[in-house]
């Protein structure tokens, strides 16, 4: 990253005003590489120097990843008056400006969800031309049957018209269960996609993006910051048969973590 005025990086990087960070560097509570610093007009590179904010560590790379699973009745939104949103459970240190959810989950449904300020990135997850799957955890009213995977990977057309692309499914050891990916997000994509095979969604888990598969030991609610080791995984177009053996070898955990 390149350099920048620590009074700015500091209001960039926390929830704190520029008003709030002169008060806060005129208290000597900001060290950088371990020195106490008062002045914001001090240049510092994020990615080579250690800045400590009021006994805590502030994040220094160009962006910030937050992987969530998003619990049930919280939204994918940066605000809303009604509802909790999934900003509102970050713990202080990663309530960062500018941070957002890259893609959203209804709000009864579960699991991974990506928060960060890295609009490119985001751009590139969402995008179907980019084929990075979404893969989720479906619990249905009625077992799976296998002529679901002709007519998902054909591409499904909705009782509206709306046509889907096509998805990958792949059935689970209880058949009530099984596992699809997307790469796309249409409104209530997979609801009206196994409504449309004559099943009914009980629940809905998003337990990996790309490669990368929401940890068993994240509880709903929690966060957990990501690096570009990570991102790399993420972006993995390649990884659905390697996700379906590990759920499958680990089965009645990921049911108990994903609140089945």
């Amino acid at each position: 990253m390149a350099e920048c005025r620590l009074d700015k990086f500091l209001s960039n990087r926390t929830s704190y005003s520029r008003s709030d960070i002169k008060k806060i560097l005129k208290n000597g509570a900001v060290t950088v590489d371990g020195i106490a610093e008062t002045d914001g007009n001090r240049r510092i590179d994020p990615d080579l120097h250690e800045i400590i904010c009021e006994g805590k560590p502030v994040h220094g790379g160009t962006h910030i990843y937050l992987i969530m699973n998003k619990p049930r009745d919280v939204i994918c939104a940066t605000e809303d008056r009604n509802h909790k949103t999934v900003l509102d459970l970050l713990p202080e240190q990663f309530r960062i400006k500018g941070l957002f959810p890259a893609g959203r989950l209804d709000i009864d449904s579960t699991g991974l969800v990506l928060l960060t300020d890295d609009g490119a990135l985001s751009h590139r997850m969402l995008s179907p031309k980019q084929h990075v799957g979404k893969v989720y955890l479906v619990r249905l009213a009625r077992p799976f049957e296998e002529n679901y995977l002709p007519a998902l990977a054909e591409g499904l057309t909705l009782s509206d018209g709306t046509h889907c692309l096509p998805a990958q499914a792949f059935s689970l050891p209880d058949a009530h269960f099984c596992l699809i990916r997307l790469h796309e997000g249409k409104y209530h994509e997979v609801k009206r996609m196994f409504a449309a095979l004559g099943n009914h969604v009980c629940h809905l888990h998003r337990i990996a993006v790309g490669g990368l598969l929401l940890p068993q030991n994240l509880s709903p609610g929690e966060c957990l910051e990501i690096f570009h080791k990570e991102i790399d995984i993420m972006l993995n177009s390649d990884a659905f048969p390697v996700i379906c053996e590990q759920i499958v070898s680990e089965f009645p955990s990921y049911l108990i973590n994903a609140g089945q």
